[in-house]
């Protein structure tokens, strides 16, 4: 996985040069390693990226066009109008639980509100031949998390994905909106109101260069992000064979909760969210039900972070990633046992503010020590 401290701050037209021919994460790091810089990549000949062999003969072509320093500068004239830009991987405003995949895009442009990344994400998917109930139960929930602080992440297609949309908005936390094409270009175009709507308001972001048509394999790539931005994924309608359980596959394998609606076994659209069930996904039935499984992630998602000095380091860290820390570092697994326990008891048992033991409650999760129940308690599972 990749963090924020092991990738330098780079020089935005020599990435963007990279970008054009669709370079990732693995590849970018390679090419730092052969060539010593990205600068030096950039001013290297044919022959010499030849011998590197790091990218494929489709890439190096796309990289040796003439009409590439021009792209890059429609790109950067792109990025200086009011509410676009780019985000670098490696740069301070790029998302934390985005750069912690394996795969994480080197490059996103986006349209809008850019300080939703900053907050906590719940992603919500599903069929794009939805009925009236699912469209308005993807809607409710959304709205629902919205309004208790959740930004609503989905990739703009018809169905469950408007509905979700559509549904953040009216809340508080708003949306963001993971599309499978360049951001110059709107797929469905039945959504172009929407898309409209979501940049005024929320957020559009894409990890394709300007220009780039909805060829049919970028939005599998899409689902990625849409799981990787968020701390869960919920699916509210799916058939067997849907994009949306491509999606919550990729969040299981990021470590990211996913949350399924289940509903009628003559259903089609529901057999997809009962195997997820069958697999080990949480049914749910509420937008509550949800925020109480994850609030511990959220609640410290939502508080205000305070520089700390040398001399005053938390007894954790975060990077994209979370470090499994020793027992002894995080004093509140003293007082979880195997009976589920509420934050009041463990305020109470611990003497410690509640905002602090939120934060390790949250780091124990992510290390697999303990597991969040419903009703705001947790319990020891090793």
């Amino acid at each position: 996985m990749s963090t924020f401290s092991d990738l330098p701050n780079f020089d935005l037209p020599d990435l963007l040069a990279l970008h054009l021919s669709h370079v990732s994460l693995k590849q970018l790091q390679e090419i730092l390693v052969y060539f010593g810089s990205l600068h030096s990549a950039i001013s290297a000949g044919e022959s010499e990226w030849k011998n590197s062999e790091i990218l494929s003969k489709k890439q190096l072509e796309s990289f040796m066009l003439a009409e590439r320093p021009g792209l890059v500068d429609l790109a950067l004239e792109w990025g200086e109008r009011p509410l676009q830009s780019h985000l670098s991987i490696g740069s301070t405003n790029y998302p934390d639980l985005l750069a912690s995949i394996d795969d994480a895009p080197i490059l996103l442009a986006a349209r809008g509100n850019v300080a939703l990344l900053s907050d906590p994400q719940l992603a919500i998917v599903g069929s794009r031949h939805a009925s009236k109930q699912g469209v308005n139960i993807a809607k409710d929930f959304a709205q629902h998390l919205s309004n208790q602080g959740l930004t609503i992440t989905s990739g703009l297609a018809l169905g469950i994905d408007a509905a979700a949309h559509q549904g953040g908005l009216q809340g508080l936390g708003k949306t963001v909106a993971v599309i499978g094409t360049g951001l110059d270009r709107i797929y469905p175009a039945a959504n172009q109101t929407l898309a409209r709507q979501i940049a005024e308001e929320g957020l559009m972001i894409s990890e394709f260069p300007l220009g780039t048509p909805p060829l049919a394999f970028n939005f599998p790539r899409r689902n990625r992000i849409i799981s990787g931005l968020s701390v869960g994924t919920l699916v509210v309608e799916a058939a067997l064979k849907s994009g949306s359980l491509i999606t919550a596959k990729t969040a299981i394998e990021q470590g990211r909760e996913v949350f399924a609606v289940p509903g009628s076994i003559n259903n089609p659209l529901a057999k997809g969210c009962h195997q997820l069930i069958k697999q080990g996904a949480k049914l749910v039935e509420s937008g509550q039900d949800i925020f109480e499984e994850l609030s511990a992630l959220i609640e410290f998602s939502l508080a205000p972070q305070k520089p700390v000095s040398d001399s005053q380091q938390l007894p954790f860290k975060w990077q994209g990633q979370a470090d499994k820390l020793p027992s002894s570092k995080l004093p509140i697994l003293e007082h979880v046992g195997y009976e589920p326990i509420g934050l009041d008891e463990l305020a109470v048992l611990s003497k410690s503010p509640v905002s602090a033991i939120q934060g390790q409650l949250m780091m124990l999760e992510l290390s697999g020590d303990i597991e969040a129940m419903s009703a705001g308690r947790w319990r020891r599972i090793s």
